[in-house]
């Protein structure tokens, strides 16, 4: 019991430092929205996170509490968004709306595993960006890795350059979408929840628009993140293994919690059926929102204070390449399909 206490005590001391600078700047990011309503609290939050955590608070103490409240906070901000949106919302994206994710996936697959071929990569890296550019990131890469059997740095780098490219992404696609969807709250949420790498940067890049744009969009991400087992099944059969040893080794996996749908999807759609059922009353849903909304401005600002902007620049050639190609293929194939589908 000791130890137990013990251990807490010492992971709240490492979290507490960036966990106080996030919610500093959150703080600050929000007072500041109030007389900069075009821009939001979100945005603000980004970029002075990204300002603070460049050029002052970058050292390593601060880390281990910026990730929790980028990865921790933003799970706990989506499963209160639940509570907020009831089924009927949710279908706002319909049966075309999952075709349109189904196929941007498998856009994204082919493509990443084609231009990384012709770029000379393994077959794991290729994989490995495949589905962390398909379907969620980082997450998808570690699920991912275990059944391919890449090695550490094949990982390591992939991570790398999908998260990079994605920061990228962030920040450029609500510009194309005001260019070519005037902000439509569909066609900009298919975009920005179909395309980005990671549920941070779909709340912060749907955010940059309006909070219409960043709740659907992020439902689109889920339903993206829902494919996960699927992805990693069918790479593991692109490896050349029986049905019979992917069973059984994404089974060890499960058990291990390596391999699984995110605990805040199944939350999300908790609060969500919850709030359609009545059971969740209004106003315990507008308190909700109002704290989901505190979460995901901290979240927010934490994922600024990650940005390593060297990071962002140090890329090698062709791994760059290899990223900016696979995001200039999901931009298309993105706009190609919100034409034909939605």
């Amino acid at each position: 019991m000791t130890s137990l206490i013990n251990d807490s005590i010492s992971r709240i001391k490492n979290i507490l430092p960036g966990f106080l600078v996030a919610l500093a700047v959150a703080l600050v990011s929000m007072f500041l929205g109030k007389f900069v309503p075009a821009l939001g609290a979100a945005s603000i939050a980004i970029f002075l996170g990204m300002f603070v955590g460049n050029v002052f608070l970058n050292q390593k103490i601060f880390q281990s509490g910026y990730k929790y409240s980028e990865s921790n906070l933003l799970s706990y901000s989506i499963v209160l968004l639940g509570a907020t949106l009831s089924i009927s919302t949710i279908s706002q994206i319909g049966v075309n709306g999952v075709l349109f994710i189904v196929l941007q996936m498998t856009f994204t697959i082919i493509g990443a595993l084609y231009i990384g071929k012709k770029l000379g990569f393994s077959e794991n890296f290729r994989f490995l960006m495949a589905s962390g550019n398909a379907v969620c990131g980082s997450s998808a890469i570690a699920a991912t890795s275990p059944v391919i059997d890449a090695k550490d740095d094949e990982k390591g780098i992939a991570i790398t350059i999908v998260n990079v490219t994605g920061i990228v992404l962030m920040f450029l696609l609500p510009a194309i979408s005001s260019f070519l969807y005037n902000n439509d709250i569909l066609h900009s949420s298919a975009m920005i929840g179909g395309v980005l790498q990671s549920v941070g940067q779909v709340v912060a890049s749907g955010a940059m628009i309006n909070d219409s744009v960043k709740d659907l969009a992020t439902i689109f991400k889920i339903v993206r993140i829902i494919f996960l087992v699927v992805v990693v099944f069918s790479f593991g059969e692109l490896k050349n293994k029986t049905n019979a040893e992917i069973i059984e080794e994404e089974t060890a996996d499960l058990k291990k919690k390596k391999i699984k749908i995110p605990w805040y999807v199944i939350g999300f759609f908790i609060t969500c059926a919850l709030f359609s059922a009545n059971i969740i009353s209004i106003d315990v849903s507008l308190a909700c929102k109002e704290i989901s909304h505190v979460l995901e401005i901290i979240a927010l600002a934490a994922i600024g204070l990650r940005v390593n902007i060297k990071d962002l620049i140090k890329q090698g050639k062709s791994v760059s390449l290899y990223g900016l190609f696979v995001a200039i293929v999901q931009i298309v194939s993105s706009v190609t399909l919100i034409g034909i589908l939605l």
